[in-house]
Parts: C-alpha cells; sequence; structure tokens
C-alpha cells in the first residue's frame, strides 16, 4: 500500500472512530442527565433529599428525592423504596403511584422513587439494555431511564477483588459493592453505595420508621419470585398478607419467606438487624431479566412476554410460571401496590392505636384494567410547587 493510500486508510478510520465516540458519548449524556417529573399528591407535605439526612451526598448523583406525606395525625410511619435495582422498572413505578397518588388519613409514608440514582443513569454493558422506555399516559408518553442493577462505575470506581461486606465481614462478589441490596446497613465512610446505603439508615432512624419496604422484581429463573420476603420481626403481617392478596386479589399467588441470617447485605435482613423497623422486600417477575431471554428491548420490558423465556418453562427451568401473556409491567406495578396496602391493613388489625391509612392509591385489577399511566399527571397542567424531577 503506497504511503499516500495509508494516510487516507488512517484518516478514514479515525473520522469513523471520532463520529463513534461523539455519537455514544451524546447517547450517554442524554441518558445521565435525563429527568423524569413526578407530579406530588397533595398529601406530601415535604420532599427532602438523601443529601439532607447525610451532608456528604448534598448535591452529588446519589441525592434522590425524599418524599414525605403527611396526615398530620398521630400513626404509624412506613417507607418505602423503588430504583433499589434500576434495571426493574416496576419497583420505581410503583413508588411513584403512591408519591403522585396516596392520600394519608393517618400517620405517615416515606418514598424514594430512584433510591440508587447513580445505577439509573447508566445500563448493562454488554447486554444491549434500551436506553429508555416509555409509558404511556392518557396525555402523552413519560420517558424513563432505563438502568442497572449496580452503581454506575463512572460514580465508584475501581472495584475491589472481593468485597468484604460490613460489619458481618462475609466475603461477596467484587461487583456487589456497587450493589445497593447488598450493601446495607451501608457505611459512613466506606464506599460510595455504601454511604447511599448509610444515608437511608439514616432516613429510618431520624423519620422513626416502623415498616420499611423494598420494591424489587426478578429474572424468572430465580429462586427468589413473587414474594415477601421478611425479616423475623415482619413474618406475622408478611404471612397474613401474603395468603388474604393470593385468596383474594392475584391470580398468581404470592409466598413470603424469611429473610436468611447468614446472607448478609440485604435490605430484608440488616434493616431489620439495624434498626426499629419491620423489614420486608417484594418480589415480582420480570422476564426480561432471564438469561434464556429473546431480544432486549422495551417491548420485552414492559410486556413481559418472551417464547424462549416461555419455552424454558415448559421444560421445568423456571421457578414462576409464564404463559403468552407474558407478566406485562400493569401485572408487576399492580402486584407491589396492592402488596403494599395489604401489608398496611394487615399491619392496623396487629397495631390498633398505631394505624396507617392509605386513600386513592389503585389496587391490582384498577391498574390492569387502565394501565399505570393513568395514575400519572400531566406536570405541564399542574402548579410548579408540586413537581420535582428524578
Amino acid at each position: 500500500m503506497s504511503s499516500k493510500n495509508l494516510i487516507l486508510v488512517k484518516v478514514i478510520t479515525a473520522v469513523i472512530v471520532i463520529s463513534a465516540l461523539v455519537i455514544s458519548g451524546q447517547a450517554f449524556t442524554e441518558h445521565r442527565n435525563h429527568k423524569e417529573a413526578v407530579v406530588t399528591s397533595k398529601s406530601v407535605t415535604q420532599v427532602n433529599t438523601l443529601g439532607d439526612y447525610y451532608q456528604p451526598l448534598k448535591g452529588t448523583v446519589a441525592d434522590c428525592n425524599i418524599y414525605i406525606l403527611d396526615s398530620g395525625k398521630p400513626g404509624a410511619t412506613f417507607f418505602a423504596i423503588g430504583g433499589s435495582h434500576p434495571e426493574e422498572p416496576a419497583s420505581n413505578l410503583s413508588a411513584e403511584i403512591f408519591a403522585e397518588n396516596a392520600i394519608l388519613e393517618k400517620g405517615k409514608l416515606i418514598l424514594a422513587i430512584r433510591a440508587n440514582r447513580s445505577a439509573s443513569t447508566v445500563t448493562r454493558p454488554g447486554d444491549a439494555y434500551p436506553q429508555f422506555y416509555t409509558i404511556e399516559t392518557d396525555w402523552g408518553a413519560k420517558k424513563y431511564r432505563m438502568g442497572d442493577r449496580w452503581t454506575n462505575p463512572l460514580d465508584s470506581w475501581p472495584d475491589p477483588e472481593v468485597y468484604v461486606h460490613y460489619p458481618s465481614k462475609q466475603m461477596l462478589a467484587y461487583m456487589d459493592i456497587r450493589n445497593f441490596n447488598r450493601t446495607w446497613p451501608g457505611k459512613k465512610d466506606g464506599s460510595f453505595t455504601e454511604q447511599v446505603n448509610y444515608a437511608f439508615m439514616q432516613v429510618i432512624e431520624k423519620e422513626k420508621v416502623d415498616l420499611f419496604i423494598d420494591y424489587h422484581e426478578a429474572e424468572l429463573e430465580y429462586p427468589v419470585i413473587s414474594t415477601i420476603v421478611a425479616h423475623e420481626s415482619g413474618r406475622n403481617i408478611a404471612a397474613m398478607s401474603s395468603m388474604t392478596l393470593t385468596d383474594m386479589e392475584f391470580e398468581e399467588p404470592i409466598s413470603m419467606e424469611f429473610s436468611p441470617k447468614s446472607l448478609h447485605g440485604l435490605s430484608h435482613r440488616e434493616v431489620g438487624d439495624h434498626s426499629d423497623a419491620v423489614s420486608l422486600l417484594f418480589e415480582t417477575p420480570e422476564p426480561f431479566l432471564d438469561r434464556v431471554r429473546g431480544v432486549t428491548d422495551e417491548d420485552l420490558l414492559l410486556r413481559g412476554q418472551d417464547p424462549f423465556v416461555q419455552r424454558a418453562g415448559e421444560f421445568g427451568l423456571l421457578y414462576e410460571t409464564i404463559d403468552e401473556d407474558g407478566w406485562p409491567i400493569e401485572v408487576r406495578v399492580g402486584r407491589h401496590c396492592s402488596t403494599t396496602l395489604m401489608v398496611a391493613q394487615i399491619w392496623n388489625q396487629m397495631n390498633p392505636g398505631k394505624e396507617i391509612e392509605i386513600k386513592n392509591v389503585p389496587k391490582y385489577a384498577e391498574i390492569i384494567e387502565n394501565g399505570v399511566g393513568h395514575y400519572f399527571k400531566n406536570p405541564a397542567n399542574m402548579d410548579s410547587d408540586r413537581v420535582y424531577y428524578e
């Protein structure tokens, strides 16, 4: 090849590489900086941020909103968080439904929609996740960031060869130092994610939380699915809730199981061990996460239909059933919302004199009938003091 042709090849290669860097850089920037509007319920009396409870996080990517819905009447305080793993959209969508619709008539409800906000600014490397997904509402499409299971490595790097959990000293996988549900109860001077967990423990302590709920989703190949995982302090509430929901509301049963004492870092174990709050974790099925899935796109994420996952079920390789209807987002969000309301109902029966009364939140059947987006308000039509951004 002549020197002139070699120079031409180098120039063309450089142009292609630079163009790819510019295009990908624009896409990454758009995703990291996209804001999701939340129109708060009339019961929201205060919106703090996580940095208000732990100052070093103030103004950082982890400084998520903390919504406080206070009835003004004495009662129980519940704290529900979505977005522990932002690749599980039913979690943040469920929390948002409560933030936009719940009316508190007794007690207090605290919400975090994007608990691990950093993890919502990145998608799974190599897994071809969509950057965004949209929920159809009565007023148009609402756009959300798709996230990952782990904190963005731009915010927490490098990973250790082995992650040693604090304070148990249990050794876990190296990447779990960025897994928000493996770093509870957190550490004041620890890694970025450990500090986020520490800040949430400060919320629980300072707001005197009585019951804590962590929303999740799981692949159908995973045994902890369609269940309420309960710390021993919440086993009676979880058992009664699961039996009642299975009998009266859900088409597919929801079980309950005990939080294992020997596995550390998970919210259902550490929040219950390191605070006075009853700790529960909810799981719904999300076929998008299964390793045997087909095309990894927004359609699979929201409709939950996949012939490959369904075929795996026919061979008995799954821990949850799936048919041609799949597990659509309406079913998954509906299960979280109804389970939360049922837990509140059972709590009230077991704790007379310290009740929480939550009204105006749709249940399972209503969300399936009307869709998730039906319960989101148009921020353009609302007073600006009711609109916050995630």
